[in-house]
């Protein structure tokens, strides 16, 4: 019964806004790491 309450709540709005930016916003930072923006470390 608890799987049940569990999954219930993983598939509300607000679980599934809050894991998809963490997803997006981690997805970003890491491209960023490996591929930096030239506007912040730019050309020498």
């Amino acid at each position: 019964m608890q799987q049940k309450f569990f999954l219930q709540y993983l598939s509300l709005a607000p679980v599934l806004a809050v894991v998809s930016v963490s997803v997006a916003f981690t997805t970003w930072a890491v491209f960023n790491y490996f591929l930096p923006d030239l506007l912040f470390h730019p050309m020498p």
